[in-house]
């Protein structure tokens, strides 16, 4: 029986230990995101977090976790943007901007009518 009780008490104490491990982690991340915050405070609140963990990430989340929640948004919201950017960089022109682009080409004289014809079905294609 005290061996099930072990087991119960080894698992309750295995998941305390990771989600600190979490938070202490989302802490540190946060003090180095936040260009706002001076080096001597970054460094009294690590100081904090070696000697005085839990209480230290407590406190902080406390004091700043509304600024912690503003970063994560931000950050998302950036990195959101960047992929959105990336996959439209990629993605190229679709196949009406393809047609207009030779066709502009056509009437400038630059290219033959059917090369215009070839640009065109490959743009369908």
């Amino acid at each position: 029986m005290s061996n099930f009780w072990d087991t119960v008490v080894l698992m309750v104490s295995t998941f305390f230990f990771i989600a600190y491990l979490i938070v202490l982690f989302r802490v540190v991340i946060d003090l180095f995101r936040d260009a706002e915050l001076g080096g001597g405070a970054k460094v009294v609140w690590l100081l904090g977090l070696i000697f005085l963990p839990v209480l230290t990430a407590l406190l902080y989340i406390l004091v700043r976790g509304d600024g912690m929640a503003e970063r994560q948004r931000a950050e998302m919201t950036s990195a959101k943007a960047h992929t959105d950017a990336y996959i439209r960089e990629v993605a190229g022109k679709s196949p009406a901007d393809q047609i207009a682009s030779a066709k502009q080409l056509l009437d400038d004289g630059t290219i033959t009518a059917d090369e215009f014809a070839r640009l065109k079905a490959k743009a369908l294609a």
